[in-house]
């Protein structure tokens, strides 16, 4: 059964930095594409980033410079590094499978960005 906990968001004002870990059991990070996720209110799920088993990554525009999807195998975690964060980057900020087939989520983490 996969579990997916993601953990260290919080409060960052306007150009700080925040890591992402998401501790991954059931599912083995290095074997498939994984991905970084993220709502706010009011709005759908969109893709932030994602990292290929073979560890080619792939970011939206919208982030693309400013933060990095990584894992480390040994852990079975990936991570997102965010750097430069603005007040839209504000959301809760979920890891999963690259197009999940199932409707099972992590709680997620909340980000929030004050200007």
């Amino acid at each position: 059964q996969v579990q997916l906990v993601e953990s260290g968001g919080g409060l960052v004002q306007a150009g700080g930095s925040l890591r992402l870990s998401c501790a991954a059991s059931g599912i083995i990070v290095s074997l498939t594409t994984m991905a970084w996720y993220r709502q706010a209110p009011g709005k759908q799920r969109e893709l932030v980033a994602t990292i290929t088993s073979s560890g080619a990554t792939n970011y939206a525009d919208f982030v693309k410079g400013r933060f990095t999807i990584s894992r480390d195998n040994a852990k079975n975690t990936v991570y997102l590094q965010m750097n430069s964060l603005k007040p839209e980057d504000t959301a809760v900020y979920y890891c999963n499978v690259y197009r999940p087939s199932s409707n099972y989520w992590g709680q997620g983490t909340q980000v929030t960005v004050s200007s």
